[in-house]
């Protein structure tokens, strides 16, 4: 069973059809008990890094978060998922996250040509033998931000593209897993990435 987290963050509904697609059994839930019950957990996520923050402390869902990852559940953060999982971001003047993983959540810098969000389909460089992406080569994903990753541990970093800067696409520490970009929106790529989380034994 794999536990997808509602905590009013949006970005649920895609990510449930995209693992129904792959016949993965899921459930959508805020219940922390649901939660710790599941084989695996999905922080989807869009909007504001401080806000996000917000509804998982009011809920409890920060220390259920921390108890999925010392459990060593495979876990699996999504876009502004990913990004709560890190230090703190630039965003709203600054915001503290689970800091489970080392790094700063940094605004994509203004660049000619090149529009903020950045919307749309991008070629990952991939590094670091990422379980995720075993036997891609060059994947080609969708992305909706307008923040970034810059990790404090290059080990951890599996994938990278860039859009006026060199961003961290996704990272891998343990059993945690975690795409600024939306598997569930790219494609059989992103199915393929996906398939790979829900084979993924806990730890």
């Amino acid at each position: 069973m794999i536990a997808i987290i509602d905590y009013d963050a949006g970005n649920l509904k895609s990510v449930e059809k995209a693992f129904g697609a792959l016949d993965q059994e899921c459930v959508i839930t805020g219940d922390g008990r649901k939660i710790l019950a599941a084989d695996r957990v999905v922080l989807p996520g869009v909007g504001a890094f401080g806000a996000a923050m917000e509804q998982l402390r009011q809920r409890g869902l920060d220390q259920v978060i921390r108890e999925v990852v010392w459990q060593k559940k495979p876990f699996l953060g999504i876009c502004l998922g990913m990004q709560l999982l890190f230090e703190g971001s630039e965003e709203n003047g600054g915001a503290e996250g689970l800091g489970l993983l080392g790094g700063a959540i940094r605004k994509i810098p203004e660049c000619d040509g090149l529009k903020i969000p950045h919307i749309g389909w991008n070629s990952l460089e991939l590094s670091n033998r990422g379980r995720l992406f075993v036997g891609e080569e060059t994947p080609y994903v969708y992305f909706v931000h307008s923040y970034y990753l810059q990790a404090s541990d290059e080990s951890i970093v599996k994938a990278k593209t860039e859009y006026g800067v060199t961003i961290h696409a996704s990272v891998e520490q343990d059993q945690i897993f975690a795409c600024q970009f939306h598997p569930e929106k790219s494609g059989r790529t992103g199915l393929r990435i996906l398939q790979r989380f829900a084979e993924v034994q806990a730890g």
